[in-house]
């Protein structure tokens, strides 16, 4: 039986949040990404798993600062000197756009780092390529689409098209290999890519563009001991309860407010020909992210601010769970409400966190809507001044004498412009 640790996604050098370590000088949330990174390292060295698979995405962009590659390559030799054999994977992240250029991974292979291989292109290995393990792999990093357009001689604007002939490739590709390899020995499919069914976390807004869509049959071919997939950050098995597992483990950290309740894990699959596959998730104690929203109606009645803050504050965790936490509070509210907010006093609250966003989101009253045989144009600056007073529920005494107010300076206007000589 072989065990493979997999894990992806680590983007070590996410820091969008936080303040930075005193002692260490890089942002406390870089720490973050680092420990649990160590986490895995450790998991690795004390159980002397088999093989190390990291699906893809070191990094959060291509051009790393060489602190986080420094970091990164401190716990990948790690990984060498206690002889565990590991494959880096190439994710999108990792590689640059432009042709020719190297992937963030590549000095691993310029060095020839012992027991470290870096997967950049489609390639199949046997027991050969892996030291000797009794397994085989198939690897599928991430393909830039500007070396696919140019391979295939198509324009950027027939995204479709280009990825309807990289699937069909692929898909003939990997069937090929099926075909030649040993039926002995278990295969592992690797791959920096989506699936067809699998559950996107809130990373795709930023983390996800035009994707290559890899179909489910594809992955779940019964020849298949276990897939090993990097680039969503939720985790997932998109076979579960069948074989093989076709599994993302996520992200190692929470990378936004659209993960905070997403747990974060690595895998640990036992692999042995002829038997399914078993599946053992580890849970990684990351950092807390707590979101809230609180939404108050225009139709409640004009609280006091001592009153306001109350309820507000009953709408957060107790303040002990705010501690080291990420914590975003988003308020909507009247708009009249402005003066009433005390800012401060919020602040204060969550001043045991990591990092507090507080997000005013001001509404205006609701529109009134004219009929339609009533053009805008048509109504004078009274009557439409009258149709708002409605809109944003004025008093009736109060909306009468802004009004009768706002008719004096609109006779006082026009009186000065029929006769400037009193100006």
């Amino acid at each position: 039986m072989l065990r493979i640790l997999h894990f992806s996604d680590a983007h070590i050098d996410m820091a969008s949040q936080g303040r930075h370590d005193a002692e260490t000088g890089l942002p406390v949330r870089v720490l973050d990404f680092l420990k649990a990174l160590d986490t895995i390292v450790d998991t690795a060295i004390a159980e002397k798993v088999d093989l190390v698979l990291f699906a893809g995405d070191a990094y959060k962009d291509r051009n790393p600062a060489p602190t986080y590659q420094r970091e990164w390559g401190r716990r990948i030799m790690r990984l060498s000197q206690a002889g565990i054999p590991t494959l880096l994977l190439v994710g999108n992240h990792d590689i640059s756009p432009a042709l020719g250029r190297a992937n963030t991974l590549q000095e691993f292979d310029t060095l020839e780092v012992p027991h470290v291989k870096v997967l950049n292109t489609p390639c199949f290995l046997g027991p050969a390529d892996l030291w000797g393990l009794p397994l085989q792999v198939i690897a599928f990093p991430w393909l830039s689409r500007s070396g696919i357009l140019a391979s295939m001689d198509l324009s950027g604007n027939e995204t479709e098209q280009v990825n309807e002939a990289l699937e069909t490739r692929l898909a003939d590709t990997l069937h090929q290999w099926l075909d030649q390899a040993d039926p002995a020995l278990p295969v592992v499919l690797t791959a920096h890519a989506t699936v067809q069914g699998a559950v996107y976390g809130a990373e795709r807004s930023v983390m996800l563009g035009n994707d290559l869509v890899l179909s489910g049959s594809l992955v779940r071919d019964p020849r298949l001991s276990y897939v090993a997939l990097g680039h969503i950050h939720k985790a997932q098995d998109t076979n579960e309860h069948h074989q093989p597992p076709v599994v993302y483990p996520g992200s190692i950290e929470r990378v936004d407010f659209g993960e905070a309740q997403d747990e974060k894990y690595f895998v640990i699959a036992s692999i042995e020909k002829s038997k399914d596959t078993r599946v053992d998730w580890r849970k990684l104690n990351g950092r807390r992210f707590i979101d809230r929203k609180v939404q108050f109606d225009e139709e409640e009645h004009l609280p006091e601010p001592p009153i306001l803050l109350q309820r507000i504050l009953q709408r957060l965790p107790p303040k002990e769970e705010l501690t080291d936490a990420v914590v975003r509070l988003t308020l909507e509210y009247p708009r009249g409400w402005e003066t009433l907010i005390d800012e401060p006093a919020l602040r204060q609250y969550a001043a045991d966190a990591l990092e507090f966003h507080f997000i005013r989101r001001p509404k205006m009253g609701a529109s009134t809507r004219l009929p339609a045989e009533v053009p805008l144009n048509s109504l004078t600056p009274l009557e439409l001044l009258a149709l708002y007073w409605t809109t944003v529920k004025a008093e009736p005494q109060e909306a009468g004498e802004l009004q009768k107010l706002a008719q004096e300076v609109i006779a006082a206007a026009d009186s000065a412009a029929d006769n400037p000589s009193n100006l």
